[in-house]
C-alpha cells in the first residue's frame, strides 16, 4: 500500500509535489484494520447516540469478537432482540451513549442480553460506497 504523507494544517495554501512524499508499507488495509479476520464483522452506525466518541450515523464498524471486553469499552450488543451500538459500563452494569439526552440502558438479569463485540475501529465514507448501497 503507498502512502502519502501530508501535513495539513488551518490556513493550507497548497501542497507539495504529493509524489515525493510516497512510503511503501507492506500491509494491506484489512490487515491495518481487522486484527481477528475469524473473529471480525462489520456493521453500520445508525442514529446520533454516539457522536461524542466520533461515531455518526452512516459509520462503518468493524466489531471485533475476540477482545476482552473491558470497562467503558465501545460494544455492539443484543439488548431485548435488539442491536445496539453503546459504552458498556461494567461496574454499574449498564450501556450508555455518548451523547447528552440520551438515558443510560440497565443491563438486567431478566433482559436477553449479549455482548456481540467490541468495536475496535470505525470508519466513515466521505462519498457514496456502490458496495454499501447495494
Amino acid at each position: 500500500m503507498n502512502v502519502i504523507l501530508l501535513p495539513a494544517s488551518a490556513g493550507i495554501t497548497g501542497f507539495s509535489s504529493p509524489a515525493a512524499d510516497y512510503h511503501q508499507l507492506p500491509l494491506s488495509l484489512d490487515e491495518l484494520l481487522v486484527e481477528h479476520p475469524s473473529a471480525t464483522y462489520i456493521g453500520r452506525a445508525q442514529g446520533t447516540s454516539m457522536e461524542g466518541v466520533g461515531i455518526f450515523d452512516g459509520d462503518i464498524l468493524i466489531i471485533d469478537r475476540h477482545v476482552q471486553v473491558r470497562d467503558h469499552d465501545i460494544i455492539v450488543a443484543n439488548y431485548n432482540g435488539e442491536f445496539v451500538c453503546k459504552i458498556i459500563d461494567l461496574r454499574q452494569r449498564r450501556l450508555v451513549s455518548a451523547q447528552a439526552g440520551y438515558a443510560p440502558i440497565w443491563i438486567a438479569a431478566d433482559v436477553p442480553f449479549t455482548i456481540e463485540g467490541v468495536v475496535v475501529r470505525s470508519i466513515r465514507c466521505h462519498r457514496p460506497s456502490r458496495l454499501l448501497e447495494a
